[in-house]
This record gives C-alpha cells, structure tokens and sequence, in this order.
C-alpha cells in the first residue's frame, strides 16, 4: 500500500479521450518527446484512450474535431508551463492536469518567485536581475564572490544555466543565458547538496538527493549521465526530512502550485534549506526524479501517471 489517499477514478473509461500534450518548440522539447514516450506506453497499459498532440496547435486542432475531453500536460518550458496552454484550456472549458494559470505564471518566471519566497519569508538565495550582457557586474561580484549561477529568468531543465568560476566568464554566461529570454539571474552558489521533493496531490514524496560529478545537477547529469547518483532514503534524519518536506509544500503553495510538481532546494552545510524554483511540469524520462521518489512509497509509473491524470478532474 502507498501512502496516498485512494484512487479517484477507477475505470480508464471515466477519463474520456485524453489529449497528451509534448514537444512543442521550447528548448526542453527533447525532454519532453521522452517523457511523453513513457506516459504513452502507461496509457496503453492502463487501458486510458488517448491521442499524443506535438505541440498547441494539433492539440487544438483535435479539441476543435471534438475528439478531447481533457489534457495530460507533458509540454515543458514557455507555452507548456507557463500559463499559456493552461489559460487557453480554461477558456475552451477543456481539464488539464496540473497546476493552472496563475501558478504555472508564477513557478516558471524564476525572478517574480523569488521575489514573492522572500516576501513570505520562505528561504532562497539573493539575486541580481540583468538584462544587458554589457552591464557592469563588478559590484554584483563584489557582492555574492564566485562562484556564482548565471540562470534564465524563464525556462527549466537547467537549460542556459552556466556555474561561473571567474569573472572573465561572466558576460559569455549571459550571453548564453539572454538566448533564452530577456531576463537573467546572478546569484551566489550555496555550498550544500541538493534535495528534490516531488508533490503529488498533498503529498509531499521522500526526498531525493542527488550526486554528480560535474559541477552541478546540469543537463548533462540530469538526463543522460551514468555517472549521476541519486539517493532515496535521502539519509537525513527523519524528523529533519519531515521538517524539509512541511518547507518544500510551503514554497509549492505560495507560488500556487497544484496538483503535483517538484520543489527543487540546496542544504547547506550549516542545514539550513535554500528554495531554488518551484516545478510543475517535471520530467517523466528514465532519469526523472518524481517517479523515483515514488516507487519509495509503492507507487509505480503506471499508478503514478494515472494519479496525474486525476488532478485533471
């Protein structure tokens, strides 16, 4: 027995024609097409009728044929998670998994979530916001030292993200960064570990934490690396995980987060939490982490997609 509440929906049929919503054209497309591989394959096993949509517009093309009755939202980065498709799917009176419109607004733009954490007091890191690769840094420097991360105000999957080691890094990082949209973060690197705590419903799950070799939990460590070693028990004390996971729902319901997700944190060496972002559309790959944490619980993929599904209704 998990330890989730009882199921919702009991018969495959009562989930009507389900539209699964991946690819897109989004830097995190790759991710995604992986991810909706899976849920396709747990949908068939399930029995839940189903047609896969590559991107909004052959989704709605097929809501417009009448042939959806709600969504499996799988589609990562701007137009999946950001409030767009969910925005569009509400007025079309179309359900679809996960968070909604206000919540996927909120958790992809890195900038506004932080500042509302540190507006409730929910602990994360200090930021600069910059916007020119020619600005001038030497006080943001001054202010945080190296090494510092150098992230998009707006996309997942650790795309764009560079960890800077030396100042003559630094306008090449944002470079890179602005690639991605016309805000960019510096912030100082917390020297720590990183813990995951996949959502699902009320749910927090057990933690995760993760080891790489590589300088962080990037891209490459994330979806293709062997060598990336993940943790669960997480080997905290008990009372300290609970603790964590009590912080973790904190951070998922004041950026109105819903249904399920990821809260992504740093320990540092003192043991104290540091909130990076808030996810609501995590990945679903062979390496992904919320399917990890469950099968801890007894929760296995087919079960785990289906609860998703649920938070549909």
């Amino acid at each position: 027995m998990s330890g989730l509440p009882g199921l919702k929906v009991t018969a495959a049929a009562d989930f009507g024609r389900v539209g699964l919503l991946i690819g897109g054209d989004s830097a995190e497309r790759e991710v995604s097409l992986d991810g909706g591989a899976a849920i396709a394959r747990s949908f068939e096993r399930s029995g839940i009728a189903y047609q896969s949509c590559d991107g909004a517009a052959p989704l709605f093309e097929a809501i417009r044929r009448d042939e959806i009755d709600r969504v499996f939202n799988l589609m990562h980065g701007p137009g999946g998670e950001d409030g767009a498709i969910q925005g569009a799917l509400q007025l079309l009176g179309i359900p679809v998994s996960g968070t909604g419109l206000l919540g996927s607004a909120l958790t992809m733009d890195k900038v506004r979530s932080k500042w509302l954490m540190q507006r409730l007091g929910i602990p994360t890191t200090e930021f600069e916001l910059v916007r020119r690769a020619d600005q001038d840094l030497a006080a943001v420097i001054e202010r945080f030292g190296l090494p510092v991360f150098v992230k998009p105000a707006g996309l997942g999957s650790s795309i764009g993200i560079t960890r800077v080691k030396d100042m003559s890094e630094l306008g090449a990082a944002i470079e890179m960064a602005l690639r991605y949209g016309d805000e960019v973060l510096v912030e100082p690197a917390v020297r720590g570990k990183e813990y995951f705590a996949g959502v699902i419903g009320r749910t927090v799950l057990p933690l995760i934490r993760i080891e790489t070799p590589r300088a962080f939990y990037d891209y490459e460590a994330k979806y293709h690396s062997d060598e990336t070693r993940y943790f669960c028990p997480c080997g905290l004390e008990p009372g300290q995980e609970q603790r964590l996971q009590n912080q973790a729902l904190q951070a998922f319901d004041a950026l109105r987060a819903s249904g399920w997700g990821r809260v992504d944190f740093i320990l540092d060496e003192a043991g104290e939490p540091w909130f990076l972002e808030v996810n609501t559309v995590p990945g679903m790959t062979d390496h992904s982490l919320v399917p990890q944490a469950a099968a801890q619980i007894g929760v296995d993929f087919d079960e785990l997609v289906w609860r998703i599904l649920e938070t549909s209704l």
